[in-house]
């Protein structure tokens, strides 16, 4: 499977990227004992890496507004994903607890600052593009009741046959990650500003905490 992005949002974005990362076999759980207590370490790391005045300001999460502005989104309404992660903590809020593969990359994300969006591989068809959105198209995202109609300065997701995601902030009910889940397809978000290198980085390290705690391997 691959991603690619089309031409006028290139132009419209310079130095847009995102990147793939495919997983299978893996085993996912409602919650796992070591992982809630390498949650505790992670957020410990936060509070002392972080303060909830200034945590806007970090480069990486700037880089993410400055994109989300120029993308039609409010972002002190709509915030970057690993930003809003980060300021729960801040705020002495415990972390979401979905399951073990939401729960570790989402860790991920909080410790990279990097978006990170995950969909169950089994229910995509084909390869992947980051396209504008088309005015009216609905999208029906986790948790919504009714499905949202785009006014067509969104960017989104989709594969050969829908929408999968919102970019960079909300993944589709249709194909998010369950219990069970075991094919998994992990989008790692760039914005204008933030290197492949730290995408990279970002990607690697969300492999490795999802397949510390669910098991599983990378396909290459």
């Amino acid at each position: 499977m691959r991603i690619s992005i089309q031409p006028p949002l290139l132009q419209r974005f310079p130095g847009l990227q995102v990147l793939l990362r495919s997983l299978t076999d893996l085993r996912v759980e409602k919650e796992s004992g070591p992982l809630e207590r390498f949650k505790e370490k992670i957020t410990a790391e936060i509070k002392e890496k972080y303060r909830l005045e200034t945590v806007k300001d970090e480069p990486i999460f700037r880089a993410y507004r400055d994109f989300f502005w120029r993308a039609g989104i409010d972002p002190t309404k709509i915030r970057p994903a690993a930003e809003a992660l980060i300021r729960r903590i801040l705020s002495g809020k415990p972390l979401p607890k979905i399951n073990t593969l939401v729960d570790s990359y989402n860790l991920a994300s909080i410790q990279t600052g990097i978006a990170l969006g995950a969909f169950n591989a089994a229910k995509l068809q084909g390869d992947l593009t980051l396209r504008p959105a088309e005015k009216g198209e609905k999208f029906l995202g986790i948790g919504m009741a009714q499905p949202l109609v785009l006014e067509g300065a969104e960017l989104v997701v989709c594969d050969e046959e829908k929408l999968i995601a919102v970019y960079p902030y909300r993944d589709a009910e249709e194909t998010k990650v369950t219990l069970e889940t075991k094919e998994l397809c992990l989008l790692v978000c760039g914005a204008p500003g933030i290197e492949e290198t730290v995408l990279k980085r970002a990607g690697d390290i969300a492999v490795e905490y999802i397949t510390r705690f669910c098991g599983g391997a990378e396909v290459k």
